[in-house]
């Protein structure tokens, strides 16, 4: 049965729970499933279908928003299944105020609503089972998809009760179990949609297919923001199984019976592009543009006490320059996108991180209101933020719509990925630090000259030139410091800029940890130590930082020819620190053997995915450390593909330990926080190899 034809919301109760859809009478369905809330159909058969309402991208929320459900639910795990949820309102992320995956957020907007969901439904199965049985509901308690009777125990499936339980009022708000008494949440826990992604049966965006599909390839310009001047499609037309040639906003659109000939119906055209002012644009220029902007004040971040005053009267100044280049994301999955855009309404079949975009963006090239915009939200094969974005599913959708309302799947082929998306922003830090006479910090600033993603996505987030995401991670450096100024230089390059996994931590996280290592070396301390002594005012932080330290034998000789180097970072509610194990051969060729990390992420769900996100963004940022660069020339990117964009090899990857920090803090995020220090780190044991000090990256051979 279509979760849509009974699902229709007619209220919220507490933080997100959605009551009051209709349940089909018997004549339109003999059986209906107990269906609560927005989150959780229960079937006659014992079935617990629970929709994730978050994008599964291999971040692991397609387990771990069930667990949450289910452990209220007293569910009996082996029977949960799993719908990824449509495009609509009561799937609202609480944290962004709009349907969507990204800043590490889901479990932390899950941990109320999806709980409360689950306890509501379970007190309305005891209740059914209580008037079953004409007892009282005290008397009967829930366990692993039953409900007992504590007294005689008798037991009732919940399968059993599904059908009374549709007829009962939901309760607006239960009381939620205490953390001693899960025996689901908290656990390790196999992933639920490990099976089916390994037998082929899992459905990525790109496996899509509906009667009548055709696949299009798009021509964009080489350069970006170039437009289409003319173009001539006449040997295109020529090409065996080319069936269309449109024109689209990005560019032109080759239309065919499958993406070879597409593909091959593109390289035929003939394009006189409009290649606009980002055609003078070169990596050099930026950083030419980048240390100008860096000798002039910004917008004030944070201020505190008198920096210039302080640093006249410092006995030690530190000065460093940090820059970092442009990012890609490319995610294992090219980008994809499906639309079928007709008179009466839209699908679209995407692995997208943006649902509710999609929708929008439906609505309005199809000429339909929202609600007859279905989105079907497949697996993402890797998202990184890229997936946030809406160039791939508009292009879609125009094509559809351009060619006769036939449904159209677009493939970006690896060099289309690399060369035409949203980049992590090129950035450059000028940072200063006056030292008293024990070493420490008595002054600190930090000016953070880059693009702002939130300019151009959500541009009223940036207030007088002040983009506060930009600054993030360097507006709260942790240490203790008493005169302090962090400013911000919002420098539009003309390349576009858009989130990039942990996003402006990233590049504020390395410009952070380098630099307070570089202070630790001029008071000729040791790098542990010194960040322990300046985080007086920052628990969490310093409880990794010992953790990690403690693990990775800190304070003990390393294994022959390796050093060692410290960072640690909060990003997204999460503390991570972590230890770097590195060799610099002979030929200055860096190799990083080993990473400690610890982790604390407040309360969590399960540490199976906890361990698993820690290693993918350790290896995410050490492959961007050590290789990852976008350069531009005449305002084109010049890599193409992994030979030039290379990746971290499996033989390369480091044994990465990772520790988990108990706590009963809220919880934080988990997708992200894994990047930020590992770039430090790494640096900083190439430091103490060498003596040699990276401030650009990427680090490539050290010479």
């Amino acid at each position: 049965m279509e979760r849509r034809a009974f699902l229709q919301t007619a209220g919220t109760v507490g933080a997100g729970l959605v009551i009051g859809f209709r349940i089909p009478t018997r004549g339109e369905q003999d059986a209906p499933p107990f269906a609560p809330n927005a989150w959780l159909r229960i079937g006659t058969d014992d079935s617990v279908l629970v929709v994730v309402d978050r994008s599964e991208m291999g971040q692991g929320v397609a387990t771990a928003l069930p667990m949450l459900l289910a452990e209220e639910l007293e569910a009996d795990w082996t029977k949960v299944q799993i719908e990824f949820a449509p495009a609509d309102k009561a799937y609202i992320n609480p944290l962004f105020g709009l349907q969507g995956t990204g800043g590490s957020s889901s479990v932390r907007a899950a941990w109320t609503p999806l709980r409360k969901a689950g306890a509501a439904a379970r007190e309305v199965l005891i209740a059914a089972a209580a008037q079953r049985w004409a007892v009282k509901a005290t008397e009967c308690h829930a366990e692993r998809g039953a409900v007992v009777h504590t007294k005689t125990k008798r037991r009732l499936r919940y399968g059993q009760l599904a059908a009374r339980a549709a007829t009962l009022p939901v309760p607006a708000d239960v009381p939620l179990k205490d953390r001693k008494d899960w025996h689901i949440a908290g656990k390790p826990t196999k992933r639920l949609d490990t099976p089916s992604k390994t037998n082929g049966r899992a459905k990525f965006g790109i496996d899509t297919w509906v009667p009548g599909l055709r696949i299009a390839v798009v021509a964009r310009s080489p350069v970006f923001g170039g437009k289409v001047k003319s173009f001539d499609a006449t040997a295109a037309k020529k090409i065996e199984g080319v069936r269309d040639v449109v024109q689209i906003s990005s560019g032109v659109a080759v239309v065919g019976s499958g993406y070879w000939p597409a593909k091959l119906g593109r390289d035929a055209l003939k394009i006189e592009w409009d290649e606009g002012p980002v055609a003078a644009v070169s990596s050099a220029s930026i950083s030419q543009l980048f240390a100008e902007r860096a000798g002039q004040p910004g917008v004030v971040a944070k201020h505190a006490g008198d920096p210039e005053g302080a640093l006249g009267g410092a006995a030690t100044k530190v000065e460093a320059d940090y820059e970092m280049p442009f990012l890609a994301h490319t995610t294992m999955e090219p980008m994809n996108a499906t639309a079928h855009v007709r008179p009466d309404g839209v699908d679209i079949w995407a692995p997208t991180q943006f649902q509710q975009g999609a929708q929008g963006i439906g609505a309005a090239i199809g000429g339909v209101p929202p609600e007859q915009v279905k989105v079907h939200t497949t697996y993402l094969g890797g998202g990184f933020g890229r997936r946030f974005e809406l160039d791939f599913i508009q292009e879609a959708l125009e094509t559809s719509k351009a060619a006769g309302g036939v449904p159209v799947k677009v493939i970006w082929s690896r060099e289309d990925d690399i060369q035409h998306a949203q980049y992590r922003p090129a950035n450059f830090h000028r940072m200063r630090a006056g030292l008293g006479a024990d070493g420490k910090p008595v002054v600190w600033t930090h000016r953070i000259v880059a693009p702002s993603i939130m300019s151009r996505v959500f541009p009223n987030m940036v207030q007088n030139g002040l983009d506060g995401e930009a600054v993030e991670g360097g507006a709260e450096m942790p240490y203790a410091v008493p005169n302090l100024h962090v400013d911000y230089q919002l420098t539009d390059t003309g390349i576009p800029v858009g989130f990039w996994r942990s996003v402006n931590n990233s590049y504020n996280g390395f410009a952070v940890e380098t630099f307070v290592d570089e202070c630790a070396a001029a008071a000729k301390a040791d790098p542990f130590e010194y960040r322990r002594g300046l985080l007086t005012n920052a628990p969490r932080h310093l409880g990794v930082l010992e953790l990690a330290a403690a693990k990775a034998g800190w304070g003990t000789p390393p294994p022959a020819g390796r050093s060692r180097g410290i960072a640690v970072f909060k990003s997204f509610e999460t503390f991570v620190a972590q230890v770097a194990e590195v060799s610099v051969s002979p030929a200055g060729e860096v190799r990083v053997h080993r990473v400690v990390c610890a982790v604390d992420c407040g309360q969590y769900v399960n540490p199976d995915t906890i361990e698993a996100q820690m290693q993918g963004g350790i290896v995410f940022g050490l492959t961007a450390a050590l290789r990852g660069a976008i350069t531009i020339d005449k305002g084109r990117v010049q890599q193409s593909n992994f030979n030039d964009y290379e990746m971290l090899h499996m033989a390369e990857m480091p044994v990465v330990e990772v520790y988990i920090v108990p706590s009963a803090e809220a919880p934080g995020g988990i997708g992200e926080p894994g990047t930020p220090p590992i770039a430090p780190a790494v640096c900083n044991a190439i430091f103490a190899a060498t003596g040699k000090r990276i401030r650009k990256l990427p680090i490539g051979t050290v010479t």
